[in-house]
Formats: structure tokens, C-alpha cells, sequence
């Protein structure tokens, strides 16, 4: 899969159709392929400041960590483990949540415990980036169907100390922000933004996240079935996590990451910390 073709929602919708071909079956998403409908303005107007494309320096020297040996992890929470998050999060005293979701309070979460396992210094800055999906959130709409990219990349940008030493609310916080602060202008933006630079986001200090818990991987059936298991073979990046769904009703998450074998061993204890 290249992103330049389609993103996660439109590579489901192409895989369950040509199952649906396969059973012999009319499409039920056709496909929509004017990519026309997501072009640059001309001329380009970068209206925001795009930090998810700026480069951190790395104070902590991380990359020196990476020289030991990936060992790769896999670690489900189920219903009661997101929920004790959840009211974990909703406890701060100072009522810095009105809600949360599951998306936001488990990113906080993993976000924290692997600084803490990366041991980055206080004053380090770190970088969280997640995508967001675009398609309800462009002025108009796109169409069903939209068969490109319809995601965009947001990020928060904390000091290593403010994350690891605050409330799990605060974090959770900064997450929210990022999230509201995905419009049609901004998403215009950071096309044009892309369309002038050709830049690529650095992953410098940075965790990215991925999420597929709500893809619909559980519908693909080529005739024989719908599958038993699905996820990834490999993790493209060192700085990736993967959320993916667990279990039939597919409301536990497996969250999956690779880290140096001696910062796994302590993000593996801070797992435990629920």
C-alpha cells in the first residue's frame, strides 16, 4: 500500500469490493476518482504553521538507544483496561476533561509511556502524530466513496517533562487541541503547504500513530468467508504504533510497537501500570 494512491478507508473500500466482485456481487461503494476535488490552490495559501513537518532536535540522543537489538510487542486492552484509563483520566481535579474518547485517552497513554521508557530528558520536545480523517471535515464534504487520500496528519508538541510528570488528563488534553484544530482551512493548508515544499514530516523525537480499530477488515469476503484474523506483517517506521482491533466484537485493542530490547522491558512494566 502507498499512501499516494489511497488512505486506510479508501484501501478497505477497494479490498471489500473486489471481494463483492468476487462473489459475484454489484459494488456497493462505487468508486470516486477525481482527484481534482483535493488539488492545490493556486496560487497556494499556507495559512497555519505546520509543525507536524518540523524537525526536533534530539537533546536526548535517542538514536543511540536504537543500536540494540527491535524487539516487537503486541499488548491488548480490553473493555475494563480502557475503561480504567478512561475514569483515570476523567479524575483530575481540576476538570480538565468534559469527555474523552478511547482514541484519545489510549494515544495519551502510550504517548507518556514511551517517554518515560526512552528516558527523555525533561526539557526534550516530543512529538505525537496522528491522522484524522478528512472526509466530513472538507467544506463540501467528499463524496462516498472518494477513492485518494482523504486524511491529514496533526501533531502534538510537548516537553518530555509536561507529559510524564502532569496529570494522564493533561496529555489527553494536548490531543483534543490537535484534533480540533483539523478544519477545511487547515487541511487546505497543509495541501498547499505540501504542494510548495514536497516535505515529508520528521519523525525526529516524534511517535506516530496509527490507527486501524475502525477499519473494516472483519467485512472483506472473497467467497469464502470473512477473516479470522488481519494486521500488518511489519511496522514501517521505528517511531510507529499501531492500534488495530481485538476479539469478535472487535472493542479490545491491540496496540503494536517495536523499541530497543532494554526500553521495551520498561514500557512493558509501565504497561502493567493500569
Amino acid at each position: 500500500m502507498n499512501h499516494c494512491m489511497f488512505d486506510g478507508i479508501g484501501a478497505m473500500e477497494f479490498v471489500n469490493s473486489w471481494g463483492e466482485l468476487a462473489r459475484g456481487q454489484p459494488l456497493s461503494i462505487p468508486p470516486i476518482l477525481d482527484r481534482t476535488i483535493l488539488k492545490a490552490r493556486n496560487p497556494p495559501k499556507i495559512e497555519h504553521l505546520h509543525q507536524e513537518f518540523a524537525d526536533i532536535e534530539d537533546k536526548s540522543n535517542t538514536n543511540s538507544l536504537y543500536e540494540d537489538e527491535m524487539v516487537y510487542r503486541s499488548f491488548c486492552f480490553d473493555l475494563e483496561k480502557l475503561k480504567e484509563l478512561k475514569k483515570k483520566a476523567m479524575e483530575d481535579e481540576n476538570g480538565v476533561l468534559e469527555s474523552c474518547t478511547t482514541f484519545e485517552v489510549l494515544s495519551a497513554f502510550v504517548w507518556i509511556a514511551r517517554t518515560k521508557a526512552l528516558k527523555l530528558l525533561p526539557e526534550q520536545e516530543t512529538k505525537l502524530l496522528f491522522a484524522v480523517d478528512g472526509r466530513a471535515k472538507f467544506e463540501p464534504k467528499l463524496p462516498k466513496g472518494y477513492f485518494g487520500n482523504g486524511i491529514v496528519l496533526t501533531k502534538s508538541v510537548c516537553k518530555a517533562g509536561e507529559i510524564t510528570n502532569k496529570p494522564l488528563s493533561y496529555t489527553v488534553k494536548a490531543i483534543q487541541e490537535a484534533i480540533k484544530s483539523v478544519t477545511d482551512s487547515y487541511m487546505r493548508s497543509a495541501i498547499d503547504y505540501f504542494e510548495v515544499t514536497r516535505a515529508r514530516p520528521s519523525l525526529a523525537c516524534t511517535l506516530l500513530i496509527t490507527t486501524w480499530s475502525r477499519l473494516p477488515f472483519h467485512t472483506t469476503d472473497f467467497g469464502w468467508g470473512e477473516p479470522v484474523l488481519s494486521g500488518p506483517v511489519s511496522l514501517p517506521e521505528k517511531e510507529v504504533i499501531l492500534f488495530l482491533s481485538h476479539g469478535q466484537e472487535r472493542r479490545s485493542i491491540n496496540v503494536l510497537l517495536g523499541l530497543p530490547a532494554p526500553v521495551m522491558k520498561i514500557f512493558q512494566d509501565l504497561m502493567m501500570q493500569i
